[in-house]
């Protein structure tokens, strides 16, 4: 089992829900990430509706920080249909909600071999290759303590968009790079929930570093990724009244968009 795949894990606690055991290796700022919360999530999902193993929407509303430690998700389940169910999802610590969400979960193979068609006006990014560009295992020591999941990922910054680490943002609401897990753990459609939120804040190219904590976040997963780099993607068009929202696109090595979200979050609190 990969260190993912034991982080996310999920027990029956014998009264309808979920024990987990949240991580502090994935710890960011003050709370434990938000993606990874939201695989965690997934793997109750999973859990609870077999034969219908890949998030297709997941809609949460991040109510107060996660810490690492026990915890339980519950699922309620709405309606199942044969190709999707819909159940609402809560993540609880201390008895005290940390998430809320709404998800659509069913068999991405299967949609796949009913509509292989794909239509897209959207266009891939263009990278440099891995090895020319900004690794997380080369952050300085000072990042590595206030973003401790730095440890769990292989990311490597498109160094057009990583200049803010030399104080020098490009103000473009863009950040770029590509995503592997270091242990060689291929992606898959539930990892896919993390990988669009372990990019820095798109605000650190806007001259803004800092913690910026998630209000609410909507992931589709649309297929399921090839093995290999994704690429991933980051952009904000609007900050105001102290929030800004981000999107985000992760393209995998076949060159194809697997997965879209958009969160709203807090202007970060500085470092």
């Amino acid at each position: 089992m990969s260190e993912f795949d034991d982080h996310t894990a999920v027990t029956p606690d014998g009264a309808g829900g979920y024990r987990a055991e949240l991580s502090e290796g994935w710890v960011v700022g003050g709370g434990v990430n938000g993606g990874y919360l939201l695989a965690v999530m997934g793997r109750a999902l999973r859990e609870a509706l077999p034969g219908k193993p890949d998030p297709v929407a997941v809609s949460a509303h991040y109510v107060s920080p996660s810490t690492p430690g026990p915890a339980t998700v519950t699922v309620d389940v709405r309606r199942e249909g044969g190709s999707v169910a819909t159940a609402a999802v809560d993540l609880v610590q201390d008895g005290t909600t940390r998430i809320s969400a709404l998800a659509t979960v069913g068999d991405l193979a299967r949609f796949a071999e009913r509509a292989p068609e794909v239509r897209t006006t959207a266009v891939e990014p263009t990278l440099p290759a891995p090895e020319d560009c900004t690794a997380s295992a080369d952050a300085p020591d000072e990042v590595r303590a206030f973003v401790r999941m730095l440890d769990r990922l292989d990311l490597r910054l498109d160094p057009a968009h990583a200049a803010w680490g030399q104080g020098e943002p490009g103000m473009t609401g863009v950040i770029a790079g590509w995503f592997r897990f270091p242990d060689g753990r291929e992606p898959d459609a539930l990892s896919l929930l993390t990988v669009c939120d372990v990019l820095p804040p798109v605000t650190f190219d806007l001259g803004m570093p800092g913690w910026a904590p998630t209000l609410e976040l909507t992931v589709h997963v649309r297929a399921h990724p090839a093995p290999g780099w994704l690429k991933v993607r980051h952009e904000t068009r609007n900050l105001a009244a102290g929030l800004f929202e981000e999107d985000c696109e992760i393209w995998d090595s076949a060159g194809r968009l697997v997965c879209q979200s958009r969160q709203l979050a807090l202007v970060p609190r500085p470092l």
